[in-house]
């Protein structure tokens, strides 16, 4: 025969014996405190009644006729008599008050068990329910049927048995399969994008090199832009090839943080000058505060900044690009914005999704591979940071990167 397991133990009666112990050990404390007052207080009043003219000799307790009485002797040969017992039916009363008193709290304490038990009703019902689920035997087929039930699910199905005492599993499991099939859903829509941008820079390499292989190695023009060709589409390639590798590394926790102290405003500035240098059709302007200090990887932060200035520059025709450092109390921030064509307010909310990109950037001008913003958000996001995006179309796009205190990462 099986033992039944013991019951779950009460977590109100536990609570109630801790507070209760230590309300009467305080309360005999307090008793100690209060008696050995009462019992210096009167030595020190029995030392004052000393005649003037002399010291006392002696001291001693005495019994008689069951009356206890403390005798004091005096260098002059006198002697005082007190009565303890007199002092303390004197204070009798005052003590039997005091303990009716601390009594009264004490169950006054105690009388909360009602409202301990209200609060802690939700534990004591997850205890029991939990005591419940442990009885169920393998031998009334409860486990048969979840195992089943588990066995002919359809792909997109949720577990039901029916059954009340594994009604708190179906959940537990339910949940577990929904945030299964969203990682299997976005796993394939990741390989799935990665399938499609890698397949056109290939069919391109195709072309080109088909083309060569028929009749372009004679033509000198020909031959010239197929080299530039299969270069750009290799170089795309590689980048996209790159791209995805980090994502993946960051997805596997395989990317890793180098953390130091550097300005950001100094940094900033520098990405500015990079700019310049490169893209002539834009002014780049810093416009922040100085002397911007934050700890972090700093050339992850970097990446962050030129994938936001390249986004800007993409979208937008001509005008300036501002960036900025500033501080904040809770760390620092850093902005970039443009005056380009702005994002439709439907769009927004998806420019970080993986491939993402809107149909007018789907041409040969911009390109790009959608991944760069998803790559930026992952940065951020590992030290801790926010990105807000704030866009209106035909006004411009502003992204704000707040990186909170070093501590904090």
């Amino acid at each position: 025969m099986k033992e039944k397991p013991k019951a779950a133990s009460s977590i109100t009666g536990r609570l109630n014996l801790y507070f209760g112990v230590r309300m009467l050990g305080a309360f005999f404390c307090l008793d100690l405190v209060i008696m050995t007052g009462l019992v210096a207080t009167f030595f020190y009043w029995v030392e004052k009644q000393a005649p003037g003219s002399g010291g006392i000799t002696e001291r001693y307790f005495s019994m008689e006729s069951e009356h206890l009485y403390y005798i004091v002797k005096f260098q002059n040969g006198g002697m005082s008599s007190y009565g303890i017992s007199a002092l303390l039916r004197t204070a009798l009363p005052a003590f039997i008050f005091v303990l009716i008193v601390e009594m009264w709290v004490l169950v006054s304490g105690l009388s909360h068990t009602r409202e301990i038990r209200r609060i802690l009703r939700p534990l004591n019902d997850l205890a029991r329910q939990t005591e419940e689920l442990s009885r169920v035997s393998f031998d009334n087929d409860k486990f048969r049927i979840l195992e089943e039930a588990i066995s002919h699910m359809e792909p997109d199905a949720r577990l039901v048995t029916g059954e009340r005492e594994l009604r708190s599993l179906e959940v537990a499991i339910n949940n577990m399969l929904d945030r299964i099939r969203e990682s299997n859903r976005r796993q394939s829509q990741f390989v799935s994008d990665a399938s499609h941008e890698l397949r056109t820079p290939i069919s391109v390499i195709q072309g080109y090199v088909n083309l060569l292989d028929r009749w372009g190695k004679e033509d000198p023009v020909v031959l010239e832009e197929a080299i530039g060709a299969l270069k750009n589409e290799a170089d795309h390639m590689q980048e996209l090839v790159e791209q995805l590798l980090f994502l993946a590394r960051g997805d596997s926790g395989r990317n890793s943080l180098k953390p130091e102290s550097f300005a950001l405003s100094d940094l900033l500035r520098e990405v500015c000058e990079e700019c310049r240098m490169i893209d002539s059709g834009h002014e780049y302007v810093y416009a922040g505060e100085e002397n911007v200090v934050c700890t972090a990887d700093v050339a992850m932060i970097k990446q962050t900044v030129r994938i936001f200035t390249d986004n800007a520059a993409k979208y937008s025709t001509g005008g300036s690009i501002v960036l900025g450092a500033f501080h904040e109390e809770s760390g620092v921030k850093y902005v970039v914005q443009d005056e380009g064509e702005g994002i439709a307010a439907g769009e927004v909310s998806h420019v970080f999704d993986r491939f993402y990109r809107s149909d007018e950037a789907r041409n040969s001008e911009t390109g790009g591979s959608g991944l760069g913003l998803s790559i930026a958000k992952w940065i951020v996001e590992a030290h801790g940071g926010v990105i807000e995006v704030l866009s209106r179309e035909e006004f411009g796009t502003r992204f704000t990167v707040e990186l909170p205190q070093s501590e904090n990462m």
